[in-house]
This record gives C-alpha cells, structure tokens and sequence, in this order.
C-alpha cells in the first residue's frame, strides 16, 4: 500500500512562487515515474511534470521555463518548484506514483497507480 500526502499549496499573488511537496509512504517498486497534476476549476485535469528514478523529466508546454520537478529519493519525496505564478496556475494540484515506468515522449497522460489527495493552489492578480 502507498500513500501520497501532498503540502506546500497556499494563496500567492501573481509573480510569487511555491514549492509543493509529496510524500511517499510505502514500497514503490523501481523503475518508477511521479509526477503533478492539476485541475482548475470548471476544467479537465491536465497533467504538468513527470520525473522517474533517472532522473529524466517532461513538462507541459504551458508551465515550461516555470515549473520544475525533482525528486529526492532518500527521503522518497517529490517537489514542484512553481515560479512566476499566474492566476491561470490556480487549482488543486496532485502527486501520482506508477511503477515499474520511465518517462516517454508525447502528452503526460500516464496510467497513475496511486494518488494524492490535492493541495490548492490559488493565485490573485
């Protein structure tokens, strides 16, 4: 059983910056991919970062050049750094977890074994 426990969400004006955290408790078999998606209000999800255990990431083309996804894993944790925050990043955003996966080219639409249970986000213009 793996949990995810996601913190660091908050209100922040325009231009400001986060750093989301995620927890991961349990046995995650390696190779294994995490990773952050997020979901406006009124909006489909829509998937931002993902990082495996190599290290190799992939982004949305909208959070490019502002968001940034690492992963430490001593503390078997996963980090989004959120840069140049527009009212657009507004929404819940949440960690995943898959094993025995690598990061690939093409849409991070990503067939996530395990969830986290949101932290929100809110940025004010």
């Amino acid at each position: 059983q793996v949990q995810l426990v996601e913190s660091g969400g908050g209100s922040v004006q325009a231009g400001g910056s986060l750093r989301l955290s995620c927890g991961a408790f349990g046995y995650i078999p390696r190779p294994y991919c995490m990773g952050w998606t997020r979901q406006a209000p009124g909006k489909e999800r829509e998937g931002v970062a993902v990082i495996d255990v190599t290290g190799i990431t992939t982004y949305a083309d909208s959070v490019k050049g502002r968001f940034t996804i690492s992963l430490d894993n001593a503390k078997n944790t996963l980090y989004l750094q959120i840069n140049n925050l527009k009212p657009e990043d507004t929404g819940v955003y949440y960690c995943q977890a898959r094993p025995t996966c690598r990061v690939r080219r093409g849409p991070l639409t990503y067939d996530w074994n395990y969830w986290g249970q949101g932290t929100q986000v809110t940025v004010s213009s």
